[in-house]
């Protein structure tokens, strides 16, 4: 039975799940790290937009998911990425995401997506310490490159 003047409750959690990816780190310095810790997408026929959650010592304390696309796009969009670096305590973050063809090289939605990312991240608080697209056997870091926008 529903009381009218008590709606139901919502709770948002995190679960820790059994299985995901397993890294030879804990702790992400270099594009190469992140790179190394997300080689996994490099053979995906999809592109997969995935975040590493970090504490202030840049350790991992959770990778997430944000979406899956299709083979030249995946939609990302700001609140998703926002809610899981929050409820991950998060004070740092590093984005990822693969590119199908195996070519690294940023097009003109991964310079924006970055640069909108970076500004909502920084607004809360939130540093997000690079980019890397993974491709074959190579990547790309918008932090390296000089590419990452300041927040």
């Amino acid at each position: 039975m529903t009381d009218s003047h008590h709606p139901p409750r919502w709770r948002i959690a995190l679960v820790r799940e059994p299985e995901g990816p397993r890294f030879a780190t804990d702790v992400l310095r270099t594009s190469t790290d992140v790179a190394n810790a997300f080689a996994f997408l490099a053979d995906r026929d999809r592109e997969e937009f995935w975040l590493a959650a970090l504490d202030q010592r840049h350790r991992i304390i959770g990778t997430h998911q944000v979406s899956i696309g299709t083979l030249t796009a995946s939609l990302v969009h700001p609140r998703e990425v926002v809610k899981l670096l929050v409820l991950s305590s998060a004070a740092a973050a590093a984005l990822v995401h693969n590119h199908p063809s195996g070519d690294p090289t940023p097009s003109v939605e991964d310079h924006a997506i970055t640069e909108r990312l970076v500004k909502v991240c920084a607004l809360l608080g939130i540093t997000i310490l690079d980019h890397v697209i993974v491709g074959v056997d190579r990547h790309y870091s918008f932090a390296d490159a000089g590419q990452l926008p300041a927040g």
